[in-house]
């Protein structure tokens, strides 16, 4: 079985990404998730902190805040906050 030049190239990168994890004894960068996003952003909310969130949100768009600032600020999409209202 013979490979494509794709396959190699893509075989070469795992390696390189095994040989850094072996290198660190298998630890990622600080702040960070084995998916490579910080351990903050993202993170789910559900009940009562979910709607505290939204309201904190609306609260702060209404007050003027740029949709962009406040994506970066809480790590979620500018879609997400649109979407709030």
């Amino acid at each position: 079985m013979s490979l494509t030049t794709k396959e190699v190239a893509q075989l070469r990168k795992i390696i390189v990404l095994a040989e850094g994890l072996l290198a660190n004894g298998g630890k990622t960068p600080a702040g960070k998730t084995s998916a490579g996003k910080s351990a903050e952003s993202g993170r789910r909310r559900s009940g009562k902190e979910l709607e505290a969130f939204r309201k904190m949100l609306k609260q702060e768009r209404k007050s003027g805040a740029s949709v962009s600032a406040l994506a970066k600020k809480h790590g979620v999409t500018a879609s997400y906050i649109y979407q709030i209202g």
